[in-house]
């Protein structure tokens, strides 16, 4: 940890790191400075229990249940590990707190991520391989195609999204960075041969895929009474705000599914008109006309 790293966390001067990391090493701690590098602790040094105020230990809590939910067995598992350390810490008030308030929170889940995949532990190995730049062996089952190819992947980051965890990752079979879906992953293992790591960032994939995949905003107008029915089926999609415009809400939608966007939109089209891109309203009919001409 670099000292000018170290100075932006808790908004200090550098002056004050310098002299702070000289009390510490005066008072035993083990710290190591490099030129170049910053400061680091000596391995196996250990601080004293730390100690979480309520609120973020209830903040541990709310997102365990997000992990439950959205992630793999093999990473909820180390989670609730991690977990009994946090309560093992807290006093009793604290304990008590998160045991009575743990039934009271919970994350409604319409769809599994991991509903099909063969094994458990993607993300962590997906991640563990970004950390340590070893180059992982997969068999992959492509998503269109249904081909399964043998493939040895060199792993930028790991995403979520619509429903799925997503892996940005070199393939050397295709000679390209790939995107692939964890759970069509059907085995994954270390090779036990390290690359280079010269890969472009997550951040730089993702905004990528956001300008390949033409996203278009969608805005369209809804009776009041039924926007309350549309619950949870508008984040599948894209929907980004919404707000009141007289008896109807407005709401914007951010996709590059167009066609799907359609299909939804006609459940409840008899009460709804869709303001942008117009070319929408002419899919819109289209599609009716479709569905008038097969059932005629």
């Amino acid at each position: 940890m670099k000292a000018q790293n170290i100075a932006d966390r808790f908004r200090i001067s550098l002056r004050t790191v310098y002299r702070d990391i000289k009390t510490l090493e005066a008072a035993g701690v083990p710290v190591i400075g490099e030129a170049g590098l910053g400061y680091s602790i000596m391995d196996g040094y250990r601080l004293p229990p730390v100690m979480f105020n309520r609120e973020e230990a209830t903040a541990f809590l709310t997102g365990g249940k997000l992990i439950e939910k959205f992630t793999d067995d093999s990473t909820n598992k180390n989670y609730i590990s991690a977990m009994d350390k946090v309560r093992a810490v807290l006093r009793s008030s604290e304990k008590s707190m998160l045991e009575n308030i743990e039934e009271h929170i919970e994350v409604v889940q319409n769809y599994a991520p991991f509903e099909t995949a063969p094994v458990n532990n993607i993300l962590l190995t997906l991640l563990k391989s970004i950390s340590t730049k070893e180059v992982l062996c997969i068999l992959y089952s492509a998503i269109h195609s249904g081909e399964t190819t043998e493939r040895k992947i060199e792993p930028v980051g790991i995403y979520y999204s619509g429903g799925h965890w997503y892996s940005i990752a070199y393939c050397r079979l295709r000679k390209d960075y790939r995107n692939f879906r964890t759970d069509r992953i059907i085995r994954i293992n270390f090779s036990g041969e390290i690359f280079i790591d010269n890969h472009p960032s997550l951040k730089t994939f993702l905004k990528k895929l956001a300008k390949e995949e033409k996203l278009e905003t969608i805005i369209i107008h809804v009776k009041k009474e039924i926007v309350k029915h549309l619950r949870q089926m508008k984040f599948y999609y894209g929907f980004i705000s919404e707000k009141e415009e007289g008896g109807f809400v407005q709401m914007t939608f951010l996709t590059s599914y167009t066609e799907p966007f359609i299909r939804w939109f006609t459940m409840f089209a008899d009460y709804a008109d869709i303001i942008s891109p117009a070319f929408l309203n002419n899919s819109l009919k289209a599609h009716i006309t479709r569905l008038s001409e097969k059932f005629s």
